[in-house]
């Protein structure tokens, strides 16, 4: 092979290397610049909700929830039983004040299956 041929070899194989290692980022920039103006971002929703934590012993349920946040939270405690002829309940919802706790309990006859608390803003 003459010496012009393996320079034009080498002078190809370094400019694919070379556009192989650009291109991933002009396609990042010209994504980033597109993105940005597109569309703009959207509000971030309030934080909100209180944090609940539930504890079940045996045929007992007790949920305390505390609301850190200045709105009100209504907040209903769910609670499945174990066996079929013991009936499922919803307690009554309770409004949780900025900064208040309270505490939901209901019970089973038998075992408890699960319990959860759901959460309405209002």
């Amino acid at each position: 092979m003459r010496p012009t041929r393996r320079r034009t070899w080498a002078l190809l194989a370094a400019s694919a290397v070379a556009v192989a290692l650009v291109a991933p980022i002009g396609i990042s920039v010209v994504g980033r610049i597109g993105a940005g103006a597109s569309a703009p971002a959207g509000p971030t929703p309030d934080p909100s909700g209180a944090e609940c934590r539930t504890t079940v012993q045996g045929s007992q349920v007790v949920a305390y929830c505390h609301n850190p946040y200045p709105s009100i939270d209504r907040v209903q405690l769910h609670t499945e039983c174990g066996r079929w002829w013991d009936i499922d309940a919803d307690g009554i919802p309770v409004d949780v004040a900025p900064g208040r706790t309270v505490r939901l309990d209901d019970r089973c006859w038998k075992e408890v299956a699960s319990a959860w608390v759901t959460h309405r803003r209002i």
